[in-house]
C-alpha cells in the first residue's frame, strides 16, 4: 500500500498519492497491480484473498482468465486504453460479455465467476474494487468536477474513497480542504457520516462508498 498522510490535521481524512503506489506483478505475467487501500491493512504475509475490501489499479498487458474470488463482489472501471471485453463463461459457453470500451465504463460481476478477458487493441489500465459480500457492501459512482464551486455532494458510509480517474480535482470535505488530487491520487475518508463534499476542477472522480454489514 502507498504511504499516506493526514490532511489538514484531520485524523479521518487521508491522502494517498498515486505516485507512491507499489507495482506487484501478476503470477501469470499478464499484468501488474498497484494496491491503493484495503481492510484490514495487508502485509507481505497476507493471503491474496484475505480482505474485507480492497481497491487497486491494474495494468492488463495481455488477454487471459481472471483470478477467481469466492464470496467477493467485483467492480471494474476502465481508466485508459482502447478497452477490453470480459466474457463470463459457463463451461465452453459465453453467458454474458461485460464491455468496457469507453473511459470510465463500469462492469460489476461475481468474483467467483469464470471471466476471460479479451483486449480490444493493446494494454489497458483498470480500477478494481473487491468487497466480501457477507460482511460489507460497496458502490462505485462516477463524479465529474465542476469548473467553479458547484452544488455539494454527500459522502456517507463507513469508508469513502475518492479516486481521481482523470484530470485534476480539488476536494473540500466538510470544512477540510485537501491538496489537489492529480490523476491516480486518492482521498480516503473514514466514517464521513453524511459529510458534504465539493469537487472543483477539470477531472473525473470515482466515488467508492463501503458499508460494513456486520
Amino acid at each position: 500500500m502507498a504511504a499516506a498522510s493526514n490532511v489538514s490535521g484531520a485524523a479521518n481524512v487521508t491522502l494517498i498519492r498515486g505516485a507512491d503506489l507499489v507495482a506487484a506483478p501478476w503470477k501469470n505475467g499478464g499484468g501488474v497491480t498497484r494496491e491503493v487501500a484495503a481492510f484490514p491493512d495487508r502485509d507481505e504475509g497476507t493471503a491474496p484473498g484475505d480482505f474485507v475490501w480492497r481497491v487497486s489499479i491494474a495494468d492488463v498487458a495481455q488477454p487471459g482468465p481472471f483470478s477467481r474470488f469466492d464470496g467477493i463482489d467485483r467492480t471494474l472501471v476502465l481508466l485508459s486504453g482502447v478497452g477490453m471485453l470480459l466474457d463470463e463463461l459457463d463451461g465452453a459457453s459465453i453467458v454474458k460479455t461485460h464491455a468496457l470500451t469507453q473511459p470510465l465504463d463500469i462492469a460489476r460481476f461475481d468474483g467467483a465467476a469464470r471471466i476471460d478477458a479479451r483486449l480490444v487493441d493493446g494494454a489497458t489500465r483498470d480500477f478494481n474494487l473487491m468487497v466480501r459480500r457477507d460482511v460489507a457492501q460497496g458502490d462505485v459512482q462516477v463524479w465529474h468536477a465542476d469548473s467553479q464551486l458547484g452544488a455539494p455532494r454527500t459522502l456517507d458510509g463507513d469508508v469513502v474513497l475518492l479516486f481521481c480517474a482523470s484530470g485534476t480535482v480539488t476536494v473540500t470535505a466538510g470544512e477540510t480542504s485537501a491538496p489537489r488530487l492529480d490523476d491516480g491520487d486518492t482521498l480516503r475518508i473514514d466514517a464521513p457520516s453524511a459529510l458534504p463534499c465539493v469537487l472543483v476542477g477539470n477531472g473525473a472522480v470515482l466515488a467508492i462508498s463501503i458499508r460494513y454489514t456486520r
